[in-house]
């Protein structure tokens, strides 16, 4: 009997209707890796088995859970990894990567920026997250919840909302709606600016989201005189498209070379 953790998160899909609708938003089981991140107790094993076979990775950190899989999925038990997700090195397993699972909602934010990190092996992604993270990172710009993680995934991942699940599909039930999302690797291979810098101006500006840029990025305006009006400093960070951020991070970096 595996019991729900509240420490890890744990909030174990039991409607297997669902869970086979999750499984059948993955497309590329035939050619990629599938890791499945926290199977709890197989409700989507038990699909994602029978479309990927043996390219299926289980990685579950409930010692309770790796015993539970391990009886359950004999023939698994060479794919299964007992640890954190957080701690995995991916470039371990051969080709590209296909990510599926429910993820913990605490840690489900950590999990897109370790999916971000290997984006260049990491194709598809299909998880259940808490609905507001889903809509954050859904959102267009011009939507108050546009934020840090949508312009990072969304840089490098179409995504889309799928479909949303009650509480009433897991045990425990959650405070929140869940909603489905899919992310599939876009053809953007590189940015005109450096990853690290374009990364940091991003968080560094949403850090201050209520400010217009210039305000927010003084630390690395400090010593430089761009034109304000031409940069678009002067808007809020949740008005400047993916194309915009890219841009102004160009400029930005150009001027201070």
């Amino acid at each position: 009997m595996v019991k729900p953790k509240k420490r890890l998160g744990q909030h174990f899909l039991t409607d297997s209707s669902i869970a086979e609708r999750i499984t059948k938003l993955l497309q590329n089981e035939s050619e990629t890796t599938v890791v499945e991140v926290g199977p709890g107790k197989g409700i989507l094993t038990d699909f994602l088995i029978k479309k990927a076979g043996n390219n299926l990775h289980l990685v579950e950190i409930d010692q309770e859970a790796v015993d539970f899989l391990r009886i359950k999925y004999p023939e698994m038990n060479e794919n299964l990894i007992e640890g954190d997700f957080l701690k995995q090195d991916l470039r371990q397993l051969d080709g590209s990567i296909s990510v599926i699972g429910n993820f913990p909602y605490n840690i489900s934010s950590q999990i897109f920026f370790k999916i971000l990190e290997n984006k260049d092996i990491v194709d598809e992604v299909v998880c259940m997250i808490q609905k507001e993270v889903a809509q954050r990172i859904v959102s267009a710009p011009g939507n108050k919840q546009y934020g840090i993680l949508s312009v990072l995934l969304q840089t490098w991942y179409d995504i889309k909302l799928e479909f949303n699940v009650k509480p009433g599909s897991f045990f425990p039930a959650p405070s929140v709606i869940s909603s489905v999302i899919r992310l599939k690797r876009n053809n953007r291979e590189k940015i005109s600016c450096d990853e690290n810098f374009y990364r940091g101006t991003i968080k560094m500006s949403f850090n201050q989201r209520r400010k217009v840029i210039s305000n927010s990025l003084k630390s690395i305006l400090v010593n430089l005189n761009p034109d304000i009006e031409d940069f678009g400093l002067r808007r809020r960070p949740e008005e400047l498209s993916v194309e915009d951020f890219i841009e102004l991070c160009t400029k930005l970096e150009k001027i201070k070379k």
